[in-house]
C-alpha cells in the first residue's frame, strides 16, 4: 500500500500558491484494507475514505470507462492492480496529473511540470472528451490562473468545442453547473470563465441570455466599448475590485440581460431594458439553480441600476420610493451590495475604470437621513392605519430634500 499526494495540492505547491485542500491517492489497497486501518468510507460513486485523524480524503487509485452520458456515466475499477500512472491518466489536465510521494519526489508521467513552466492548461489524453464537466472545469482553471499567465492549449480548446457540439453539456446537472460557475465568480479574473465558455460554444448552452449580448451595441457616448457582451465582462471585472461577495459579482454579470430583448431597430438605444431584464434573469436563475440571495440582488440591480446612475437628477420623492422598493429599511446590507454592483457597472466601461462614482454615496446619504425619521413620533401624534404610512413617506421625502437633494 502506497500513498501519494495528488492533483491540485501538488500543482499549487509547485506554483508557490497556498494549498487549501490536500487529496491523496492510495495504490495497492482494497476497501477492506482501508476500513481495517480505521478509515471511514464516504464515496458513493467510487471509494473515498476519510483519514481517522486528519479527516483528509484518501481515494483508491482507479481507472474509468465511459458507459453513459454526462459526467456521472462512468464505470470505475478500483482493484489493487491499478497503478498510480493509470490513475493519473484519467485526470483532466497535465498540471493536475502529478503526484508527490512521502519523500517529496514528483511523479509526473504527462509533463505537467513543463506545462506549469510554460503556463499552459493542456488535457492529459483524448479521454478528456468523455466528461463534459471538464469544459467548465478548464474554464474555471483558466479564470483562476489567468493572472499567472496561463492559457489553454489550442488542442484542448478544440476538444472543448467538440464536447459542446456533441450535446453532452446538456446532460450536466444544473447544480453542478452552478458549483463551477460560483467558484469561478469568486476567482480574481471571473470574466475569463465566461469568455472561455463563449469561445468553445458552451456559454450558449447554459447561459443563452448572456451569450446573446455580444454584438449588441450601446451608445458610444456612454459606452466607448460599444459591445454589450464586452461591457458585461468589464463590469464583472470591476466587481472584483469592489466586492468579494458572490451575489454582487453575479448581479454585475447579469445586470444588462434586458438589452438582449431590445428591438434591433432601436439600437443602440435600450430604453426600458431595466425591467426587460427581469424575465431573462429569472429564467437563467431557474435553469442553473442560482441561490435566492444572488437572484434577488440581480433582479434589483437590473431594475434599479439606472436610478443610481441618474441619482443627482432624481426628485426626493423618487429617491424615497426607490428606497422603499429596495426594502432598504429591512435589508440595508443588500442595498449596500446593490450600490457596489452599480459602482462596478459605472466603472466597467472603457475610460471610466478609474473615475469617481459619487452616485452611490449620494443615494446612501439619502437613505441615512430618511432612516432618522421616527415612526413612533408619528404614531404618538395620533395618526392611524394608512395615515401613518403616508406621514412617514412625506417626512422621509422632506428629510431627503432638506439634507441631500
Amino acid at each position: 500500500m502506497q500513498v501519494y499526494l495528488v492533483g491540485g495540492a501538488v500543482r499549487d505547491k509547485l506554483l508557490g500558491r497556498p494549498v487549501k485542500d490536500q487529496d491523496w491517492v492510495v495504490v495497492g489497497a482494497s476497501e477492506a484494507d482501508m476500513l481495517a486501518q480505521g478509515y471511514q468510507q464516504v464515496g458513493k460513486d467510487f471509494p473515498v475514505f476519510l483519514h481517522p485523524k486528519t479527516q483528509q480524503e484518501y481515494a483508491l487509485a482507479r481507472t474509468e470507462r465511459k458507459t453513459g452520458q454526462g459526467y456521472a456515466g462512468f464505470e470505475c475499477d478500483t482493484s489493487t492492480s491499478v497503478t498510480l500512472e493509470q490513475d493519473l491518466l484519467r485526470r483532466d489536465l497535465t498540471v493536475n496529473a502529478m503526484a508527490m510521494d512521502d519523500k517529496g519526489a514528483i511523479i509526473d508521467p504527462f509533463n505537467g511540470q513543463q506545462d506549469l513552466k510554460n503556463r499552459v492548461l493542456r488535457h492529459v489524453s483524448d479521454a478528456f472528451e468523455e466528461d463534459p464537466l471538464r469544459v467548465l472545469r478548464v474554464a474555471r482553471f483558466a479564470a483562476r490562473y489567468a493572472s499567472y499567465g496561463f492559457t489553454i492549449a489550442d488542442e484542448t480548446k478544440a476538444l472543448m468545442a467538440n464536447i459542446t457540439r456533441s450535446g453532452e453539456l446538456s446532460h450536466l446537472s444544473a447544480e453542478r453547473v452552478w458549483v463551477e460557475t460560483a467558484k469561478s465568480l469568486l476567482e480574481d479574473t471571473p470574466q475569463v470563465y465566461f469568455e472561455t465558455l463563449r469561445e468553445c460554444g458552451a456559454l450558449k448552452v447554459w447561459f443563452p441570455e448572456l451569450d446573446c449580448l455580444w454584438g449588441i451595441p450601446n451608445p458610444a457616448k456612454w459606452h466607448p466599448e460599444i459591445d454589450t457582451g464586452v461591457h458585461s465582462m468589464m463590469v464583472l471585472e470591476q466587481s472584483v475590485r469592489v466586492s468579494n461577495k458572490l451575489s454582487v459579482r453575479f448581479a454585475a454579470l447579469v445586470h444588462d440581460l434586458g438589452k438582449g430583448l431590445t428591438d434591433p431597430a432601436l439600437w443602440p438605444s435600450h430604453k426600458g431594458h431595466e425591467k426587460l431584464g427581469l424575465a431573462p434573469i429569472n429564467a437563467l436563475c431557474e435553469r442553473v439553480k442560482v441561490p435566492n440571495d444572488c437572484r434577488d440582488l440581480a433582479l434589483l440591480m437590473s431594475e434599479f441600476h439606472s436610478h443610481v446612475h441618474h441619482a443627482f437628477k432624481l426628485k426626493p420623492a423618487t429617491i424615497n420610493d426607490f428606497l422603499d422598493k429596495c426594502d432598504v429599511w429591512r435589508k440595508p446590507e443588500r442595498f449596500t451590495d446593490l450600490l457596489l454592483a452599480c459602482t462596478a457597472d459605472a466603472k466597467g466601461r472603457t475610460g471610466f475604470e478609474e473615475r469617481d462614482y459619487p452616485n452611490a454615496d449620494y443615494i446612501w446619504q439619502a437613505y441615512l437621513v430618511a432612516k432618522e425619521v421616527n415612526v413612533q413620533e408619528i404614531v404618538q401624534a395620533g395618526y392611524k392605519g394608512a395615515e401613518i404610512k403616508q406621514q412617514l413617506r412625506q417626512k422621509r421625502i422632506h428629510a431627503i430634500a432638506a439634507n441631500v437633494a
